[in-house]
């Protein structure tokens, strides 16, 4: 029969895995507090946050929750990111601390319910963030309603301009 303990654990990964968009496994040893302190700073900035708990309990939780299976990267010591909204800017925030701290591994993770291998990680990392998309899509979009709003206002300008030139070359009546 499991402790009260690992009930209480059992429940809050649960918690924590519910509606979530992406989960990152990272390989903490060799940091010290300092580091883990910034870097658990720059993952609250990206909207995630970044939990210890056991493998096993882990494991247990996704396969009761029919979630993607990550048994590959469950070893060794490891923290979870776990994102709500946009996964790509917690994968920025891990991928810039690691390049500061080469002693953070990533070992992959799972995003919308799919494993995620290390150098898949990699990928997601290298996307532009949600922002940045949005901000492509507006862009695109005003240039296409711009182009339409000069083609519509040509017509009538067009036809007004052949009106002025057939009236200039007529005679007067």
């Amino acid at each position: 029969m499991p402790n009260a303990q690992n009930q209480a654990m059992m429940a809050a990964i649960k918690e924590d895995l519910t509606d979530v968009s992406a989960v990152w496994v990272v390989d903490y040893r060799g940091l010290n507090v300092k580091a883990v302190e910034e870097l658990r700073r720059n993952i609250r900035e990206a909207d995630a946050s970044m939990k210890v708990y056991k493998n096993t309990l882990v494991r247990i939780a996704l396969k009761e929750l029919d979630l993607a299976n990550m048994d590959e990267v469950l070893e060794g010591p490891s923290a979870f990111v776990f994102c709500k909204n946009d996964p790509v800017a917690s994968a920025k925030a891990l991928t810039e601390f690691a390049k500061q701290n080469d002693k953070l591994a990533i070992k992959g993770g799972m995003m919308e319910n799919s494993f995620v291998t290390a150098d898949q990680f990699d990928a997601v990392a290298s996307l532009p963030s949600r922002e940045q998309l949005l901000a492509q899509i507006a862009g695109a979009i005003s240039g296409v309603a711009r182009g339409l709003a000069v083609s519509i206002n040509g017509v009538p300008s067009g036809l007004a301009q052949a009106i002025k030139q057939v009236a200039e070359q007529k005679p007067a009546a």
